[in-house]
């Protein structure tokens, strides 16, 4: 009798530690596929992520190339995928792609809207680089209105936060925009010293680059100094390399080398104009540098 009980006990025992090592498999089980779908959630996110981020460069060629109608349906998609997933880079994104638009129609009204949305989303997420967006923005906006003064204000903001939270491509390119603030105003010697620290700034970045957009301002000054056949000269190498280089510039750049190839053919003989074309097939940027930037 003592044997059946100790035998029926074992029995017990053993169903009882088999159940609990099955119902350890399972939670271990559960806890793995969780971990999976985790997992995979994740990835999902961050590869809608870089599906946005695409859309954004795409919607910024658009812009570039005078596409806006495409360009601001992609900032728009990006925008409310954005807001319903609470990804504040998407937002930001799309937020400053539709103030690019804003510029070429010149409408401020669309601009202070989108503006407004950017303070909001730089306190929501304590980032100064929405602000510094904003400011580089309206700086850009207002220079192609031509209120310099609102130009200037808006550009040193913008450098000021973008050296503070270490953004050198923006603290770089707004060295080349506001030279041509100050080259609007007459200040020459401000004009150079700023692109000459542009230049110097994307050979720190990539000292192998041979950068055609800083030429713009180049041109400009060249131009505004009265020195048309330099000018000429650095406007027609700067469209050269950018045929080549597959660049196209933005409205408020594009606009002083527009007025630059304009002046200078009213200024020059046909027969000048002639032989700086040829010049300008053989030319770079370095030396151009070397031989107007002073």
């Amino acid at each position: 009798m003592k044997n059946t009980f100790y035998t029926i006990g074992l029995s017990v025992l053993l169903f009882s530690c088999g159940a609990d090592k099955k119902e350890e498999l399972v939670a271990s089980n559960n806890i793995s596929n969780k971990t999976k779908n985790k997992t995979k959630l994740n990835k999902g996110i961050a590869e809608e992520q870089k599906d946005n981020q695409k859309l954004l460069k795409e919607a910024y060629q658009h812009f570039k190339e005078g596409n806006d109608d495409e360009s601001i349906k992609l900032a728009n998609t990006v925008l409310e995928h954005g807001r319903a997933v609470n990804d504040y880079d998407l937002i930001g994104g799309a937020l400053s792609s539709l103030c690019r638009n804003a510029q070429r129609t010149l409408d401020t009204t669309r601009l202070a809207e989108l503006s407004v949305e950017l303070v909001k989303l730089s306190e929501t997420t304590g980032e100064k680089k929405w602000m510094m967006k904003r400011a580089h923005m309206n700086a850009e906006m207002w220079r192609l209105i031509g209120n310099l003064k609102k130009a200037e204000a808006f550009y040193n903001e913008s450098m000021r936060i973008s050296e503070s939270i270490g953004a050198i491509g923006m603290f770089t390119i707004d060295h080349f925009n506001k030279s041509f603030v100050s080259t609007a105003t007459g200040d020459f010697a401000e004009a150079r010293r700023l692109i000459t620290k542009y230049y110097a700034l994307r050979k720190k970045a990539d000292s192998k680059s041979e950068d055609a957009y800083g030429l713009i301002a180049l041109a400009y000054i060249l131009e505004q100094e009265g020195n048309f056949k330099g000018a000429m000269e650095v406007a027609r190498v700067t469209r050269r390399l950018f045929k080549e280089q597959n660049i196209f510039p933005e409205p408020p750049d594009e606009k002083p080398l527009i007025g630059v190839e304009k002046s200078v053919l009213n200024k020059l003989k046909p027969d000048m104009i002639k032989k700086i074309k040829k010049q300008s097939l053989t030319l770079s940027v370095n030396s151009l540098l070397a031989k107007y930037l002073k």
